[in-house]
């Protein structure tokens, strides 16, 4: 697939193999119905256990993202993708009012804010380009 692990980012291999699989689900590049690696392949592909494949498959069965197809695998479940994006948002807001409580309790005044954020989006737009 196109997973990256990183090791030294402080979240568990599992969970990052969890929030992979919900952005690119969110994002389209996993479709409903699409088969998901098995756990031997996708432990090899990363070159991490199987077994941390295994839990962070059963946690996206749990989230209701893969579903089981008798005699085939783990197939990304019907309206996943709404449900990934919606988490995915929801995730993203998180991270954007630390960075606002950061920005408030270093005394950035709101224009200030305003033109870094506007900066930003700027750059982004230029690399998409």
């Amino acid at each position: 697939m196109f997973f990256q692990i990183d090791f030294s980012n402080g979240l568990p291999v599992y969970q990052q193999v969890v929030r992979q699989v919900k952005f690119a689900v969110a994002g389209g590049a996993l479709q409903a119905g699409e088969l998901v690696p098995s756990v031997r392949e996708l432990s090899r592909e990363l070159a991490i256990n199987p077994n941390t494949v295994a839990r962070a498959f059963r946690q996206l069965q749990a989230d209701g993202v893969l579903e089981s197809v008798r005699g085939m695998g783990l197939q990304v479940a019907a309206g996943a993708q709404q449900q990934c994006r919606d988490e995915r948002v929801k995730l993203i807001r998180q991270r954007i009012q630390q960075v606002f409580v950061e920005a408030r309790q270093s005394r950035l005044a709101a224009d200030e804010l305003r033109a870094l954020v506007d900066g930003e989006l700027a750059a982004i737009e230029q690399l998409e380009v």
